[in-house]
């Protein structure tokens, strides 16, 4: 099948700058894949197409202050560092120790293996955490570096919080507001580059309505990177490398899961991080969802692809050309998603990471 399959005409205007005032009153477009019916809600009333016994499974992920302003040891000139994933490396890490896989700019002043450094100063000016670029990443994909993680602090987490910030995805400019609305009211671990955005919609009061009316309510963990943001550049989607992601599936997950299903209820995924995650952990030999620990996954869901665990999904509207395009047309049908996004966009929802909700059921 062709990449171009999958695009969209995405009007600028419409991606939006800023989340929702209040994170269950953004807009919900409901897509019905029995006969293709589109309904204009608002989130609070996804409520409504869950039944008692139905089962949210949500990414409690947190987003890392992963993106690191400093200057060059040597030259002070103004040098970012954007942390993807913690990696091994020559050194055995500590707590304030570790080497992660990371972008930089600019690249050409940050060789690895030359002894490029880059510095990170507190609010007060004092440096508290460097980078050592010491090596290219395993695979080095779209120039990723190894980089040594020292500080001077109790520990590297500490370090963090007190120089990097959260990272908002390319297409979001300038927004000025809470950084906590780029973070789900139930995230845990900080672990991912990058949000699961369609948990942002979900409040306190929302999941506790949904779980009074009988509705289950589990959690895994995708550590979400920043590919998730990007285009398919290959003409045919099939010859796209999938990114990999590291995801657990917990053992109360995996038996909330099985008792919903021996009962007759739905798993109602919670963003397509969460849909990867439970078809991941799904074992075709043994015919039944697996709990797991930080495994690896390049699960890549294409039309045709079968989906074992997942009966409905909770999700944002997506960059035009991306997997998760293709995950979403899997799900239903390519016909269906474009014309759904055609009538979003026409109805002028708001898209993409801090834009409005669909409920596929």
């Amino acid at each position: 099948m062709k990449t171009a399959d999958f695009d969209y005409e995405l009007p600028p205007e419409l991606i939006a700058q800023a989340p929702a005032a209040v994170r269950d009153e953004c807009r919900l477009l409901v897509l019905h894949r029995i006969d293709g019916r589109l309904e204009d809600r608002i989130f609070r009333d996804v409520i409504d197409y869950l039944h008692p016994g139905d089962l949210l499974v949500a990414n409690e992920t947190r987003v890392l202050p992963a993106r690191l302003l400093g200057a060059k040891r040597g030259t002070g000139g103004a040098a970012e560092v954007f942390l993807l994933r913690e990696a091994a490396g020559p050194e055995p890490r500590t707590n304030q120790l570790a080497f992660w896989e990371v972008l930089v700019r600019p690249g050409k002043r940050l060789k690895p293996a030359s002894g490029a450094v880059v510095d990170f100063a507190d609010a007060c000016g004092q440096v508290v955490l460097s980078a050592e670029i010491v090596d290219w990443a395993s695979g080095a994909q779209k120039g990723e570096r190894l980089a040594r993680l020292t500080t001077q602090l109790p520990s590297l987490d500490e370090a963090l919080h007190a120089v990097g910030t959260t990272p908002l995805p390319p297409y979001i400019k300038d927004y000025a507001g809470d950084a906590e609305m780029y973070q789900t009211v139930y995230a845990k671990r900080e672990s991912s580059a990058a949000a699961p955005t369609a948990g942002l919609h979900f409040t306190p009061q929302l999941i506790e309505r949904c779980q009074k009316k009988g509705i289950g309510w589990e959690t895994v963990e995708l550590e979400v990177g920043l590919d998730t943001f990007r285009v398919v550049d290959e003409e045919n989607a099939e010859d796209h490398a999938m990114h990999t992601e590291r995801y657990t599936v917990p053992e109360h997950t995996v038996r909330a899961i099985e008792r919903t299903k021996e009962a007759g209820g739905r798993v109602i995924a919670v963003g397509t991080t969460s849909v990867r995650s439970l078809e991941s952990a799904w074992d075709a030999q043994a015919g039944r969802i697996q709990p797991t620990e930080r495994a690896a996954t390049s699960l890549f869901l294409l039309p045709g692809s079968t989906f074992h665990v997942v009966d409905a999904l909770i999700t944002n509207f997506h960059v035009p050309r991306s997997t998760l395009m293709m995950l979403v047309s899997a799900f239903s049908s390519r016909d269906q998603i474009m014309a759904a996004y055609a009538h979003a966009i026409t109805e002028r929802y708001r898209m993409l990471s801090f834009g409005d909700a669909m409920l596929i059921v």
